[in-house]
């Protein structure tokens, strides 16, 4: 996917000021813009990047102006959080801290259980 990222962006800015969070990812077409955080930083988060990535994806499929005025709307009726565009942000991050526990488990040798019922322990007489 093609995107660019802008540090310290005056935009990201902004909405850290209107979230009143330390830091800030938004997008702008395909443009990720920060504040608050380094590019470094902001891309060995996965789950934050991806989330981000998935409001370039809307982007695209809603087209840039058409889009804005979505996400405005939306979270004019129902608020930032239950906003439908971040809600599925949200699961595009999660799909991948899934996916990296899942992951990690396996690598730490962790035994997961599969739901079959166990057998039973059964004492013999001797």
């Amino acid at each position: 996917m093609n995107y660019k990222i802008v540090e310290q962006s005056p935009f990201a800015r902004i909405a850290r000021m209107v979230l009143k969070s330390r830091n800030v990812a938004m997008v702008l077409g395909k443009s990720i813009h920060l504040s608050g955080v380094d590019k470094h930083t902001f891309l060995e988060d996965k789950g934050w990047f991806e989330h981000e990535l998935c409001h370039i994806k809307q982007f695209q499929e809603h087209g840039f102006f058409r889009f804005l005025w979505l996400y405005l709307k939306e979270s004019w009726r129902v608020g930032y959080y239950n906003n439908k565009f971040e809600v599925e942000a949200r699961e595009a991050g999660m799909k991948h801290k899934r996916f990296f526990s899942e992951q990690l488990k396996k690598e730490a040798g962790a035994v997961v259980p599969s739901g079959l019922p166990l057998p039973a322990d059964v004492k013999k007489d001797g």
